[in-house]
């Protein structure tokens, strides 16, 4: 993880965004400059960001994480196979 990452993983997070082989920019990209943010269903202290991410033909990223924490812990990450036609 990047030196100047403003955000906290859980191990969950930092596990599948290793296993999923996700960058850490487009992470940090998707929560900087979302296409769009949801509340989560369950939880009112999560926060979902998606954004297409083009070098991944499009597809597009969901980021959910902590805002009520500083900084935003990132709970978990994953390409969202429900958002195939865009954010």
């Amino acid at each position: 993880m990047p030196d100047d990452f403003p955000y906290d993983l859980t191990a969950h997070a930092s596990k599948v965004i290793g296993e999923r082989e996700i960058p850490m920019e487009w992470v940090a990209r998707t929560l900087a400059h979302p296409e769009r943010t949801e509340a989560d269903a369950m939880d009112p202290a999560l926060r979902h960001a998606l954004t297409r991410v083009p070098e991944y033909g499009g597809r597009v990223l969901r980021v959910v994480y902590n805002s009520t924490v500083k900084p935003w812990r990132i709970v978990t990450v994953y390409f969202d196979r429900k958002e195939r036609s865009g954010a």
